[in-house]
């Protein structure tokens, strides 16, 4: 129940509902059970709960990879029983903690999960999609604590909930496992009122910092316009049709100059002809820049040639004299998708990888020059690193834009959650965020999370629409995930004073 709960509370099948008592059925099945049992029960709720959101990579294999189904199937399995993994941590670790401190350890659950989300952040590349604090992205007066503590201050509000109404079922039990006395039973239901308290507070001071809306006049206005090309990605790839492609973009550039746009964002490998390998159309990029008197990125695979040639995937900002303003190098990259790790032991998956070669990763933070401003962009599923957009802005970024090339994905859940994922970072960092996505979700959003201007699936579409240049700093963009790694060190905390409890009960005994 907790996995499917969980499931259900993201985009596109779901509602952000379900994620206040997703936890619930989970935390009372743990409480104070051994922790094999706990183990078990955290990897059915995690299966359910990743196998439901991920479905869809599966379809990527087999349609882009040219992986056969049996091993697209297995691979899917391989990585939803990875993240499975952390849902058994946070099992057992509440498990131990209920063991030695009885229900009120419960109320930990918020602690411990965001810990075990911090770790599905960065342990072995990282893939922190569908974290529980995205699930509230379209909830605009809860989502504002974003600003404050990030993604994982949204999921360990989420959690609160959750935790108190295990308490309250916990206490209220009259089975062994529960508690009898009435003094206790009516207390059972206080943290549960002091978490829904703390959600309605955050509610009010959400919606009053919308009302208010300071950013939306602070700052310098700007006119984005982006280019939905709807290319097939087999398309990019034919000589006969890339020239076709390759046109489309430049005529949707001068559809959205022609609308008022004063910036144009290509979408995520939108040329077929990588930036400065085909001279014809790396000048025709460049004159459309002067033609159009517009800065212009693009989206573009880069080649280096030297002792070693180097593949990346790029983003390139060219000026409205023509010239090239910077290139921003994707620095982390999809494992089994823009490289495969082992490549000799996964020989069966290469034929995934869109390049002569793997790509290589950018090792620096880049931001590029927009009209006497810092813009910065984020390819693909970069987007998901709350930090790594931190630093954007740390270094100086006034607009975040988003590049990426979602036909991957196919009419999934993923395109969705995508875009959800992607919007957070905007209230996190109180910027405006622009996205540019080959088959879409293309869109802007607010510094407020407000979703502003959005395309459709599969769809050609040039958006133009407003932004602003802001340099006001969130409390998040100047502090970062400080509550997250506090829940870590707390979490074992609690875990060694749990041990060193049951210690000397044994030792009394």
């Amino acid at each position: 129940m907790a996995g499917v709960l969980l499931a259900v509370s993201f985009p596109k099948f779901g509602h952000a509902a379900f994620a206040w008592i997703a936890l619930t059925p989970l935390l009372v099945a743990v409480h104070r059970q051994p922790m094999l049992r706990a183990a078990s029960l955290g990897f059915v709720a995690g299966v359910v709960y990743f196998g439901a959101t991920l479905y869809w990579i599966t379809l990527v294999m087999v349609v882009y990879g040219d992986v056969p189904l049996a091993a697209a199937v297995l691979i899917n399995i391989a990585l939803v029983a990875y993240l499975a993994l952390f849902p058994v941590i946070f099992a057992m670790v509440m498990a131990r903690l209920t063991a030695a401190n009885g229900a009120r350890a419960l109320l930990t659950a918020p602690i411990v999960w965001v810990a075990t989300e911090l770790g599905r952040t960065y342990l072995l590349t990282g893939f922190p999609w569908v974290l529980l604090g995205y699930s509230q992205v379209s909830v605009l007066p809860v989502a504002q604590l974003a600003s404050v503590f990030g993604v994982f201050g949204l999921s360990a509000l989420v959690a609160s909930v959750s935790a108190t109404l295990a308490f309250a079922a916990v206490l209220a039990n009259p089975s062994p496992a529960g508690v009898r006395s009435g003094r206790v039973s009516r207390n059972a239901f206080l943290p549960l009122a002091v978490s829904l308290g703390l959600v309605a507070m955050t509610a009010i001071w959400g919606s009053l910092r919308i009302r208010q809306g300071t950013l939306l006049t602070s700052g310098e206005a700007v006119r984005v316009g982006l280019l939905q090309g709807n290319v097939a990605e087999a398309d990019r790839w034919q000589d006969q049709k890339a020239a076709e492609v390759f046109r489309r973009y430049l005529d949707m550039s001068r559809q959205a100059v022609a609308g008022g746009a004063s910036f144009v964002v290509w979408p995520e490998s939108a040329t077929p002809y990588p930036f400065g390998e085909d001279i014809n159309a790396t000048d025709q990029m460049r004159g459309l820049a002067r033609r159009l008197n517009v800065p212009v990125l693009i989206g573009s695979d880069q080649i280096v040639h030297g002792g070693e040639t180097k593949y990346y995937n790029a983003a390139f900002l060219i000026r409205p004299d023509g010239s090239e303003g910077g290139v921003y190098r994707k620095m982390h990259l999809v494992p089994f998708g823009e490289y495969v790790p082992a490549r000799h032991l996964f020989f069966f998956m290469s034929r995934i990888v869109q390049a002569v070669s793997d790509f290589s990763a950018g090792e620096s933070i880049e931001v590029l020059p927009v009209d006497g401003h810092k813009v910065s962009t984020s390819i693909c599923y970069e987007i998901v690193y709350p930090n790594l957009v931190r630093q954007f802005t740390a270094a100086g970024s006034e607009l975040l834009t988003t590049i990426t090339n979602d036909s991957w994905f196919g009419a999934t859940s993923a395109p969705y959650q995508h875009f959800a994922q992607a919007s957070m970072r905007a209230i996190e960092n109180g910027r405006f965020l622009v996205r540019a996505a080959n088959t879409g979700i293309s869109g802007i959003v607010d510094p407020y999370g407000r979703v502003t201007a959005r395309s459709g699936l599969f769809e050609p579409a040039v958006i133009v629409g407003d932004a602003r240049f802001l340099r006001e700093s969130t409390i998040y963009a100047r502090t970062g995930d400080l509550l997250a790694y506090g829940c870590a060190v707390l979490t074992v905390v609690l875990l060694v004073g749990a041990v060193r409890s049951s210690r000397m009960k044994y030792t009394e005994f």
